[in-house]
């Protein structure tokens, strides 16, 4: 049986991210200064996890210039895009390397998108997985400051959201059941909450 992966923001081509840092402003996000090297290593990785058979839903960012596009043909599994901010091409240039395109998708409970959902729009959704904070996760609101009414943040992760970024894959998909574990693990409740809905 085909196993289900997660990934997001591979960033396949871009520069830029491979200059990137972490919030303290020193610590890289990620391993590589050459795309063209990243590139190869994530192709790699993501081949040695995902069969041609498997199921991938690509949480959006796949490429930053239409040329990397042809990267996606070189990669194992069944894709499905969920777009995210930089997935600005015609949709005939995903359609090539995908199945299907879509805004979010909704799978046991859980609602994938690439920009995590606000809080208010939760709802009935245990959890809410998604890509774009890169190294960075949701955090617990603890307050909102009397002067200036900014909301303030804690250092907790907020259990409804799950970050499927790949500088939080070890840079390839992850297995649904992975993420399934660390949500429990974190506290997460992964289901509809009211019970509705359906189940895919």
């Amino acid at each position: 049986m085909p196993s289900v992966f997660l990934v997001s923001d591979t960033h396949f081509g871009h520069a830029g991210v491979c200059r990137f840092t972490r919030n303290d402003g020193v610590t890289k996000l990620r391993p590589w200064t050459d795309p063209d090297e990243m590139d190869e290593a994530m192709v790699k990785a993501w081949n040695d996890r995902v069969r041609p058979t498997d199921k991938v839903y690509h949480l959006g960012d796949v490429v930053i210039n239409r040329k990397s596009l042809s990267i996606m043909s070189r990669l194992n599994g069944d894709k499905v895009l969920i777009r995210g901010n930089h997935d600005i091409f015609k949709d005939t240039d995903y359609r090539e390397h995908f199945r299907e395109l879509r805004a979010y998708h909704v799978m046991n409970g859980m609602i994938l998108s690439h920009i995590p959902v606000h809080a208010e729009s939760l709802g009935r959704f245990g959890v809410n997985i998604h890509g774009h904070l890169h190294a960075n996760r949701v955090r617990k609101a603890r307050g909102v400051d009397a002067r200036t009414g900014e909301v303030l943040y804690s250092d907790a992760i907020d259990p409804r959201y799950h970050c499927v970024c790949v500088e939080q894959t070890n840079f390839a998909p992850i297995l649904l059941e992975e993420v399934v574990q660390r949500i429990e693990t974190e506290g997460g409740e992964v289901g509809f909450r009211n019970g509705n809905g359906p189940t895919m």
